[in-house]
C-alpha cells in the first residue's frame, strides 16, 4: 500500500493532521462547513491501509449515494482503483442491504427478499388499515416511520402511544409488520433496524461483522437518528475503532428523526473520545464567515468552534428589501444579469436558496420570461412520480420475472381482486419453495393453498403479464409501440384507476397527462429517434421490451444535470454539501425563516434548527452573499406586513452593508445598466444570426 501521498501532506492543516493520525481511541472530527472534511475522511483511509488494515476492512458510511460516490472518487485518486473497489463505501441504507443480504436468514428473511418504495408501503398501510385515503395512509405512514427511527417495535410503540390516534397507529404497525414478513419484504428504514436487530440478537453474526470490518467512518454523524446511533455502536463493538464526522452547527432533520444529541452521547458512552475540530474554511470569504458565525452564536454549543479562511474579505453581504415575491424574483433576475455581465459568471455559478419548496414559483415564472435556464433542486423528479412508477413495475417485471417488488406493484396497480391475503399467501409459499412471486403463481402446487377467485385473479394477472411480454418483444417501431402501450392501458383500466385514486378531477387529468408523455418517451425510443442513450444506434428500431431492458439506464442519463449551465433554485435541505460562487438567500421573513405555520408553537429546540438552516444558507456561498426580505408577502389568499427575520439582526452587518444607502443604489443601478446593455446586445446578435 502506498504510503501516504507526498503532494497531499501539504493540502492538510494542522488539525487534519491530527484527525487523520488519530488511532488510539475513538474520535469525533468536528466538521465546519467548508473545512476540507472529506479529504480528511479519504486520507484517513490511507492512514488505516498503512496501518495494517486490508481495503475491505475498512467501512465508510454516508447518508447520500452522491456523497458515497464522491467519497470513492477521491479514495481512488489516493489509494489506486483496485484497492478503492474493495472499500465499504456507501449508505446506512446500502450498508444494511450488504448484511440482510449475506444474514438475513438468521431473523427470518430470504435473500432474494424485496425492498417496498414510499408508494409499495402506502399500498400496504392502505390494505392494512382498511381504509383508502391517501392522506390517512401517509399520516400512519410518517408515524411508523418515526417509531422505526427511534428504535419502537409495535408493542413498544403501543405503549408510547399518547393519544387514541397514535394507539390506532400502533395496532396498524403490528398488521403492517405481520404482512411485511408474509411478502419476504422489508421498507426502507428497516434497512437499519432489521441489521441492528441482527447484531443485538445474534452472536455468531455480530462477531462476523465485528471481523469484518477494523474501522468505521461516519460522515455526516449529526444527522444520525437514534437507530443509526445505535448501528454504529453495534458494529465498532468493545475496540470502539471508529472515526465520526460532523457539525452541530449543520443538524438540520430533527422533524425525520435526526438527533444532534448523539454529538452529546458520544463524549458519554466513550469517554476515550477525542474531539478535533476543524474551523479552517475553505470555501467563503471573511465577510461572509463573520456573518455565519454572528448568526450560529446565538444557538447553545456542544463545542466552541469558530470558522476563519485566508481567502479575503471580499465583497460585503448585501441584505435588500423587496416590495413581494414578484419584485424579489424580478430583482433576482438582474443580479443574475449583472453577475453574467460583471463579474462573467456563469449560470452554474449562481443559486437562489429558500426555505420552502412553494417559494420557487415566482422565480421559476421571472426566470423563463428571461430566458435564463435553471433546474430545481429539492423536487419530485418525473420519474419518482407514482404513476410513472407503476408503469416502470410492469416494464421491470416484463424484463425481469424474478423482481418480487415489480411484481407486487404490478399485481396491485390497478386493483384486479388481489388482495393482501392472498399476496401474503402467495409469499408465504413463495419462501417455502426458494421461488421468486411471478415463478409461484404458476406453480401447479398452489392450488393446494389458494383456491376460488383468489387463484383465478392470480392466473389472470400472470398470463397478462406474459401476453405484454411476448407483445412488447415483436412490436417495434413509435407507432406500433404507442398503439401497444395505449392497448394495454386501456385493458387493464389504468384512466380509470387514475381517477379512482384521487379527490379531484384536474389532478387525475394532470396524472394521465404524465402517462401519456411516459408512453410517447418509450415510442420515441423504439423508433430510433433518441439513440444511444437508449441502448441502440441512431435510426435502429427496437421493440418496446429491448426499451425496458434499457430503461434504468435512460432514468440514470436523464436525470443527470451536475454538467449543466443552469441556476440552481434550491431549498436549504436540499443545497447541504453544496456550494456557489454566488447565493441569494430569499424570503428572510419571520414566518418563513424561521418557518411558523398557522397553529404551529416556535419552541427553543425549533427555532435552533431554523437558526441551523441560516447557517447553512450562509455558508454555501463562496465569493457573494445577497439576503432578500418582503415588505409584504402572501400567506395563503392573504396578503400581509413582511417581517424582517430575526436572522438577519443576528448577523450582526455593517449599517452600510444592512442598509441600502445611496453608493449602494448606485452601484446596484450601474449593475442594471450593464445588465440590460448585456441583454440588449445578446438579441441584437440573435437577431444578427436569423
Amino acid at each position: 500500500m502506498p504510503d501516504l501521498p507526498r503532494a497531499a501532506a501539504p493540502t492538510l492543516n494542522a488539525a487534519q493532521l491530527e484527525a487523520v493520525h488519530h488511532l488510539a481511541t475513538p474520535c469525533l472530527v468536528l466538521a465546519g462547513a467548508g473545512s476540507g472534511k472529506t479529504r480528511v475522511i479519504t486520507h484517513k483511509i490511507v492512514r488505516l491501509l498503512q496501518h495494517g488494515l486490508e481495503p475491505r476492512q475498512i467501512a465508510a458510511i454516508t447518508f447520500t449515494n452522491k456523497a458515497a460516490a464522491e467519497m470513492r472518487e477521491r479514495a481512488k485518486a489516493l489509494v489506486g482503483a483496485r484497492a478503492a473497489r474493495e472499500l465499504a463505501i456507501g449508505t446506512f441504507h446500502a450498508l444494511g442491504v450488504r448484511m440482510l443480504r449475506a444474514d438475513g436468514e438468521r431473523i427470518g428473511l430470504k435473500p432474494s427478499f424485496s425492498i417496498l418504495d414510499s408508494d409499495d408501503v402506502l399500498g400496504v398501510l392502505r390494505d392494512a388499515g382498511g381504509d383508502t385515503d391517501n392522506k390517512q395512509a401517509r399520516r400512519w405512514q410518517w408515524k411508523i416511520s418515526l417509531w422505526k427511527n427511534q428504535g419502537l417495535d409495535a408493542e413498544a410503540a403501543e405503549r408510547a402511544a399518547a393519544d387514541d390516534d397514535e394507539r390506532l397507529a400502533a395496532r396498524l404497525m403490528r398488521r403492517y409488520e405481520e404482512r411485511l414478513a408474509a411478502y419476504q419484504a422489508v421498507d426502507f428504514d428497516d434497512l437499519i433496524v432489521l441489521p441492528l436487530r441482527l447484531l443485538q440478537r445474534d452472536e455468531e453474526a455480530r462477531e462476523k461483522w465485528h471481523a469484518a470490518f477494523g474501522h468505521v467512518l461516519v460522515d455526516e454523524v449529526q444527522d444520525t437518528n437514534a437507530v443509526q446511533y445505535e448501528l454504529l455502536k453495534a458494529l465498532a463493538g468493545e475496540r470502539a475503532g471508529f472515526t465520526a464526522v460532523g457539525d452541530d452547527d449543520q443538524s438540520i432533520y430533527g422533524w425525520r428523526g435526526a438527533t444532534i444529541d448523539n454529538l452529546r452521547r458520544l463524549a458519554q458512552d466513550y469517554p476515550r473520545l477525542k474531539v478535533i475540530a476543524l474551523e479552517q474554511n475553505y470555501r467563503s470569504t471573511g465577510h461572509i464567515l463573520r456573518a455565519a458565525n454572528a448568526v450560529i452564536a446565538a444557538n447553545p454549543k456542544l463545542y466552541d468552534k469558530r470558522l476563519w479562511s485566508e481567502l479575503g474579505e471580499g465583497e460585503p453581504v448585501r441584505v435588500i428589501e423587496c416590495d413581494g415575491e414578484e419584485h424579489e424574483a424580478e430583482r433576482a433576475v438582474t443580479r443574475i444579469q449583472a453577475l453574467r455581465a460583471g463579474a462573467a459568471a456563469r449560470f452554474s455559478d449562481i443559486a437562489v436558496l429558500y426555505r420552502a419548496n412553494h417559494q420557487s414559483r415566482a422565480f421559476e415564472q421571472k426566470l423563463r420570461a428571461a430566458q435564463i435556464p435553471y433546474k430545481v433542486s429539492g423536487g419530485q423528479s418525473w420519474f419518482d412520480r407514482a404513476e410513472i412508477k407503476d408503469l416502470c413495475a410492469w416494464l421491470r417485471l416484463l424484463v425481469n420475472q424474478d423482481d418480487d417488488p415489480a411484481f407486487l406493484r404490478a399485481a396491485t396497480t390497478p386493483r384486479r381482486g388481489i388482495g393482501h391475503q392472498t399476496l401474503a399467501t402467495l409469499g408465504e409459499f413463495a419462501s417455502r419453495w426458494k421461488v421468486p412471486l411471478f415463478e409461484a403463481v404458476f406453480s401447479s402446487s398452489l392450488p393446494a393453498v389458494l383456491k376460488g377467485r383468489a387463484l383465478d385473479a392470480l392466473a389472470h394477472f400472470g398470463r397478462e403479464v406474459n401476453d405484454l411480454e411476448h407483445r412488447a418483444r415483436h412490436t417495434r417501431g413509435s407507432d406500433d409501440a404507442r398503439a401497444l402501450l395505449m392497448e394495454w392501458l386501456k385493458s387493464i383500466g389504468y384512466e380509470q384507476h387514475l381517477h379512482d385514486g384521487e379527490d379531484h378531477a384536474r389532478l387525475a387529468e394532470a396524472r394521465w397527462a404524465n402517462v401519456l408523455d411516459f408512453v410517447d418517451w418509450i415510442a420515441r425510443r423504439c423508433g430510433g429517434a433518441v439513440g444511444q442513450e437508449a441502448g441502440g444506434l441512431d435510426g435502429e428500431l427496437r421493440s418496446v421490451l429491448e426499451v425496458a431492458q434499457t430503461i434504468a439506464l435512460v432514468i440514470s442519463l436523464a436525470e443527470r444535470g451536475d454538467a449543466q449551465d443552469v441556476v440552481t433554485l434550491s431549498t436549504l435541505h436540499a443545497a447541504k454539501g453544496l456550494e456557489w460562487p454566488h447565493v441569494m438567500l430569499v424570503g428572510v421573513n419571520e414566518g418563513l425563516l424561521p418557518f411558523k405555520g398557522a397553529d404551529e408553537e416556535m419552541t427553543a429546540e425549533r427555532l435552533e434548527e431554523e437558526r441551523r438552516l441560516m447557517y447553512v444558507g450562509i455558508t454555501r456561498a463562496q465569493r457573494t452573499l445577497t439576503v432578500s426580505t418582503l415588505r409584504r408577502r402572501k400567506r395563503g389568499r392573504e396578503t400581509v406586513a413582511g417581517v424582517p427575520s430575526r436572522f438577519i439582526a443576528e448577523m450582526k452587518l455593517d449599517e452600510v452593508t444592512a442598509k441600502e444607502d445611496p453608493r449602494e443604489r448606485i452601484r446596484r443601478l450601474r449593475e442594471e445598466l450593464a445588465a440590460r446593455s448585456a441583454a440588449g446586445a445578446a438579441a441584437a446578435a440573435a437577431l444578427d444570426g436569423r
